[in-house]
């Protein structure tokens, strides 16, 4: 009964924290999502030509063990920038920390049954997130210009992690999903991108694993 008096005598001091927070999650939301509209594309013959393009990692199966038709999008689009000469070379970057979960290399047999030859991927293993993902493409593969390869979804705010680490980047999405696969993933991302903001800006969050570079150079494309 006391506590139910101390909120109803401070209804004010929550409808004004309430407010704030819906303000900060609007605002870098439309920020981010606006800001990289210009970069995205989903016409392969539109894409820009970058040497390497970086495919952003998911599993083969849902947690049901259904197809994950997320991991199919990718691994296509993907296939779909070597073939058409729009990139020369592909770095797949994903988790893999976890025994008996390993995204690069499920995402490179993939593509290796597409026809894309063993020479033209770099597996990056510790793609744990994206800011992981993105900084590992700078700071140990070398790469300032990218094409990335994920879904409408998702590519706002893999172009502000990318230009926050000094690349400079345009996404490729492939085919979109029907909303039954993208609703719950929307929804999350509105919270990813806030947490992005903070990550960058507030808690100057980096990748969890660095390392000694591993240039993809010119005769690896």
């Amino acid at each position: 009964m006391r506590f139910l008096k101390w909120c109803a005598t401070r209804w004010r001091v929550f409808a004004i924290f309430f407010l704030f927070l819906a303000l900060v999650v609007t605002t870098a939301n439309l920020w981010m999502v606006c800001a990289a509209r210009p970069y995205i594309y989903a016409d392969v013959a539109a894409v820009p030509r970058n040497d390497v393009a970086l495919v952003l990692g998911t599993g083969p199966l849902t947690a049901a063990g259904h197809t994950n038709l997320h991991f199919v999008v990718r691994v296509n689009a993907a296939a779909a920038l070597l073939k058409s000469g729009k990139a020369k070379h592909l770095l797949v970057s994903g988790d893999n920390h976890i025994r008996n979960y390993d995204e690069p290399t499920e995402m490179q047999n993939a593509l290796l049954k597409l026809g894309v030859a063993k020479s033209q991927i770099t597996l990056d293993y510790a793609g744990l997130r994206t800011l992981d993902s993105m900084e590992r493409a700078r700071k140990i593969f070398g790469q300032t210009k990218l094409t990335i390869v994920t879904e409408d979804f998702h590519a706002a705010r893999s172009i502000f992690l990318a230009r926050h680490f000094g690349i400079e980047p345009v996404v490729f999405c492939g085919e979109k999903l029907p909303p039954v696969w993208t609703r719950n993933m929307e929804l999350r991302e509105v919270a990813a991108r806030v947490l992005a903001v903070c990550d960058v800006y507030v808690w100057h969050r980096g990748a969890r694993h660095l390392g000694e570079p591993i240039p993809i150079s010119s005769s690896t494309q």
